[in-house]
């Protein structure tokens, strides 16, 4: 497996959790969450059906794009074949609109 350098993998982070926040924008922009970014931590923030919060860290020690959403944990690893964070071939920004999805009970 290829590995990144520290400041490839926290390039390449910053740039999946941008992608992943345009995915979710329509839904804060709708008001069925809110999106939150600080010190490279993305926060997907929700008052229903039940206040909670998803957590989207990058990992550099390990080189891997964490989400931490009701009770579980997700953890992405860089795939140089489709050049993007990914867990069972699902990309971070799909999962993380998967699991947004599932949370406010929409079908996926």
């Amino acid at each position: 497996m290829e590995s990144l350098t520290e400041q490839d993998f926290r390039l390449r982070a910053d740039q999946a959790l941008e992608q992943a926040e345009r995915t979710l924008l329509p839904l804060a922009d709708d008001g069925t969450l809110e999106l939150e970014r600080q010190n490279g931590v993305l926060h997907v923030v929700f008052e229903e059906p039940a206040p909670a919060k998803f957590v989207v860290s990058p990992n550099a020690p390990v080189r891997q794009v964490w989400i931490s959403a009701m009770s579980r944990s997700f953890k992405l690893a860089w795939s140089p074949q489709s050049a993007r964070f990914e867990l069972e071939g699902e990309s971070l920004d799909v999962l993380l609109s998967r699991l947004v999805d599932e949370y406010i009970g929409h079908a996926g």
